[in-house]
C-alpha cells in the first residue's frame, strides 16, 4: 500500500518539478543583470559549491559509514545520499523561496523564487559578485548537509520511508526559517546575531535535532547490552579527511567572494581544525591514557564545527583557541552527559555538533572584531557585551526550534507510517533485510554482475547461503 501511494506522489512530485523548472527558466532569463558579475568570484563560488557538495557524499557517507557496523553501512550512506537528493528538489520547488525570498515580518521568505522563479545568471540580489544560480545552489549544499547530519543520531533503526519523508518536512519547516532568520534578513539577523557560515543554521540545529530524533524513535535494542565500536576506521578517516577538505568551501565560501576576508576564513578554519584534533587527542590521553585516531579526528571535526559561525568575524589566535576549546567541551559531552542521560545519539550527531556549535556560536560574541570584518561586529573582548547576548538567544532560538520542530514532525509521521525498523530488521541490519545489499561480499558468495543486483532475480541474502563455488576451469 505505502508503495502505491509512494509511486503516485512520486509521478505527481515529478510533475511539479518539470512545469516548475519550465516556468522558472523562462522568467529567469528575461531578468536584465543589476550589477556586474565578477568572474573570479563566480570561479570560487562554484568551486566551494562543488567541494560542499563532495564534502555531503560521498565525505558525510563514508565518515558515518565507517563508525557504524558492517551490518548498517550501505543504509547508513544511503541516507546521506537521499538526502542530497530529497532536499534538491525541495529547494528548487519552494526551500530556497522560503529561505531567502522577500522578508515577511520577520519570520518567513515570500514566494519571489518558488519553483526558481527569478533565479538567474544575474548577480544574485542585484548585490552580489556571483550569479543567482550559484548562491542560490550553494546554499543548496548547506541544506542538504544539515539534514544528513541529523541521521548520524538515528543510525541502525530508522524506517527508510520515514527518512526520505522526514528530511522533506524538516527542511521545509525548519531549516528553510531558520536560515530565514539569520540569512534570508530574519528576525535574528535584525537583532544582529552573528553566524558566518553556519553555526546555528547548520551545526546546533542539526545537533539538536538528532538527539530529540534518537529519543523519540528510542535506543536501538542492543544499545545498552553490548559495546560499539567503528566496524572500519580507514573508511571513517578517509570520511574525516574529506570533511576537512570540505570545509575549506564551506567556510571560506561563505565569504561569496575571493578577496582577503576569503583568506582568513581559510587559515582559521585551518587553525582551529589542527587546535580541536591536538585538544581531543591530549585530553583522551590524560584521562584513558591512550590516544586513538578515531578520537583525533573527532576532535578536529569538532574544531571545525565551533569555528563554522566565528570564522569570518574573528583572529588567528581566536580561531585557535575556539578549536582547541570545542574539542574538550565535545569531548565532555559524549562521555559525560550522553553516559548520564544514556540516549542514543548513535553517532554523537549531538555531542560534535550541537555542542560544539553552542560554543562556537558563544564563541562568536566573545571574540569577534569589526578589525577583521566591517560587516560584523565588536563581541565582549571588545566591549560589546550585546553581541554575546544575541549569540545566546540565537543558540536558544535553534534549540528550541530544532526540538520542537522535530519531535512535531516525527510524532506526526508515526501517525501514517512506523518510525523505525522491527526488531528482527535492526538484529539482522538493515543492508540486507531492507536493501538486500551488504557492504561486503562474503568470501564464499557467488559474485553479482549489475544486471543481477538491479533485476534481484533471486534474494540476495540467500546468495549468502550458497556453498563455495567449485574451481574455475
Amino acid at each position: 500500500m505505502i508503495g502505491k501511494k509512494s509511486c503516485q506522489f512520486f509521478i505527481a512530485f515529478l510533475a511539479a518539478v518539470l512545469l516548475s523548472v519550465f516556468f522558472g527558466a523562462a522568467s529567469a532569463f528575461a531578468a536584465a543583470p543589476a550589477v556586474q558579475v565578477d568572474s573570479g568570484d563566480t570561479t570560487w563560488l562554484l568551486v566551494a559549491t562543488a567541494i560542499v557538495i563532495f564534502m555531503h557524499v560521498p565525505g558525510l557517507a563514508l565518515f558515518y559509514g565507517g563508525l557504524v557496523s558492517d551490518r548498517n553501512v550501505v543504509s547508513t550512506m544511503m541516507h546521506s545520499f537521499v538526502s542530497l537528493l530529497v532536499v534538491t528538489i525541495v529547494w528548487v520547488l519552494w526551500g530556497y523561496t522560503l529561505a531567502f525570498g522577500t522578508d515577511i515580518g520577520g519570520f518567513i521568505g515570500g514566494f519571489d523564487y518558488l519553483g526558481f522563479q527569478g533565479v538567474g545568471p544575474e548577480a544574485a540580489f542585484g548585490t552580489y559578485t556571483i550569479p543567482h544560480y550559484i548562491f542560490a545552489m550553494f546554499q543548496c549544499a548547506f541544506a542538504a548537509i544539515t539534514v544528513a547530519i541529523i541521521s548520524g543520531g538515528i543510525a541502525g533503526r530508522i524506517s527508510f520511508p520515514a527518512w526520505i519523508l522526514f528530511s522533506a518536512v524538516w527542511v521545509t519547516v525548519i531549516y528553510a526559517p531558520m536560515a530565514h532568520w539569520v540569512w534570508g534578513g530574519g528576525w535574528l539577523a535584525q537583532l544582529g546575531e552573528l553566524d558566518f557560515a553556519g553555526g546555528t543554521v547548520v551545526h546546533i540545529l542539526s545537533g539538536v535535532s538528532a538527539l530529540t530524533a534518537a529519543i523519540v524513535i528510542g535506543p536501538r535494542f542492543e544499545h545498552l547490552k553490548k559495546s560499539h565500536s567503528p566496524h572500519n576506521i580507514v573508511l571513517f578517516l578517509i570520511g574525516a579527511a574529506t570533511l576537512w577538505f570540505g570545509w575549506f568551501g564551506f567556510n571560506a565560501g561563505s565569504a561569496l567572494g575571493a578577496n582577503g576576508l576569503t583568506a582568513l576564513v581559510f587559515a582559521n578554519t585551518q587553525i582551529a581544525a589542527a587546535a580541536g584534533g591536538l585538544g581531543w587527542l591530549f585530553v583522551e590521553w590524560s584521562i584513558r591514557r591512550r590516544p586513538t585516531l578515531v578520537g583525533t579526528a573527532t576532535g578536529a571535526i569538532a574544531g571545525l564545527v565551533g569555528i563554522t559561525p566565528a570564522a569570518g568575524f574573528v583572529t588567528v589566535p581566536a580561531a585557535l583557541i575556539i578549536g582547541l576549546i570545542a574539542a574538550p567541551v565535545s569531548y565532555f559531552g559524549i562521555h559525560f552527559v550522553k553516559s548520564r542521560f544514556k540516549y542514543d545519539d548513535t553517532l554523537d550527531a549531538f555531542g560534535v555538533h550541537g555542542i560544539a556549535g553552542i560554543w562556537g556560536a558563544l564563541a562568536t560574541g566573545l571574540f569577534a572584531t569589526t578589525a577583521v570584518n566591517e560587516a560584523g561586529k565588536n563581541g565582549l573582548f571588545y566591549g560589546n557585551p550585546e553581541l554575546l547576548m544575541h549569540q545566546a538567544i540565537g543558540v536558544g532560538t535553534a534549540l528550541v526550534l530544532g526540538c520542537a520542530g522535530t519531535f512535531l514532525i516525527l510524532k506526526g509521521i508515526g501517525l501514517f507510517m512506523p518510525l523505525r525498523v522491527s526488531r528482527e530488521e535492526e538484529e539482522m541490519g538493515l543492508d540486507i533485510s531492507f536493501h538486500e545489499e551488504p557492504a561486503y561480499s562474503p568470501s564464499n558468495a557467488e559474485p553479482l554482475s549489475m544486471t543481477d543486483s538491479i533485476q534481484k532475480e533471486a534474494p540476495l541474502n540467500a546468495s549468502l547461503k550458497t556453498d563455495p563455488p567449485g574451481p574455475i576451469v
